[in-house]
């Protein structure tokens, strides 16, 4: 589970290459990952997408990228995910806010990828809450009948099921502003990670794909929002980054003595 730089068009100081490197950029990666993945396993990628410099057009690395790893790697696609931002800023804001020609950027693309056309996987872990309706439909019973598209609802769909089956549109706002690992960075003068995605995110994946006590290492550690995510949910976990301050600080998701920092 990862989340890697984007190709950007403005550089971040966490560091990008363009969309025209991207692809050699990450060869080297993929291939690492498809060696460490155990045969029932699955690697999940957020990217998220990028426009054509000077233009009001979308790059299509993204989707290159996504082409690259099953043509060139043989993963599988095993589902496409689309994570639907509401809390994102406005942007590319030549286009959006200034020229008023295009609408804001909200979604990123979030691929599933497995070694195996059958990956370790339960939908059941993450069953979301019923609806009013469909508590409604439980409780006081349906007729079967045909739908206007001629799908046949069986007397099966009124069967309590605990939870709904969530979509692969994932609707979840990024709008941390205060927390303690965000305090803590501040407090130790440490620069806190720019880009962090709201762990419910990996956190549905790891409940979605892997067991308790398995492992989940994040190429792009970040500020570990993945380990984060394991914890909490009995996974064991490894990480990798490159940043020192976003490594130390990384830390503060923890119970670990800040005093360790020192030593780091």
């Amino acid at each position: 589970m990862t989340s890697p730089p984007f190709a950007l068009v403005k550089k971040k100081k966490y560091g990008n290459v363009s969309s025209e490197e991207y692809l050699d950029w990450f060869r080297p990666f993929i291939k690492e990952i498809y060696r460490v993945l155990t045969k029932d396993g699955s690697f999940v990628l957020d990217i998220g997408g990028s426009w054509v410099k000077g233009s009001p057009t979308k790059s299509l690395y993204q989707f290159e990228l996504m082409i690259m790893i099953v043509k060139e790697f043989g993963f599988h696609l095993a589902q496409d995910f689309y994570w639907y931002n509401p809390s994102k800023l406005p942007t590319p804001a030549e286009w959006v806010t200034i020229r008023r020609i295009r609408v804001k950027d909200a979604v990123n693309t979030v691929w599933w990828f497995s070694k195996a056309e059958f990956p370790k996987a339960n939908n059941k872990n993450i069953l979301k809450p019923y609806s009013k309706s469909m508590e409604d439909l439980l409780k006081n019973g349906y007729k079967p009948n045909l739908r206007p598209s001629g799908h046949n609802i069986s007397d099966k769909f009124q069967t309590d099921n605990k939870g709904a089956i969530p979509p692969n549109l994932i609707d979840l706002a990024n709008t941390e502003s205060s927390s303690t690992y965000l305090n803590l960075c501040k407090n130790y003068n440490l620069e806190a990670h720019p880009a962090r995605f709201p762990i419910a995110l990996p956190e549905l994946f790891i409940k979605f794909l892997t067991h308790e006590n398995d492992i989940v290492f994040d190429p792009f550690g970040g500020s570990n929002t993945t380990g984060e995510a394991c914890e909490i949910n009995n996974r064991r976990w490894l990480i990798s980054e490159l940043n020192e301050d976003y490594l130390k600080g990384s830390m503060f998701r923890f119970n670990s003595p800040f005093s360790t920092l020192n030593n780091l």
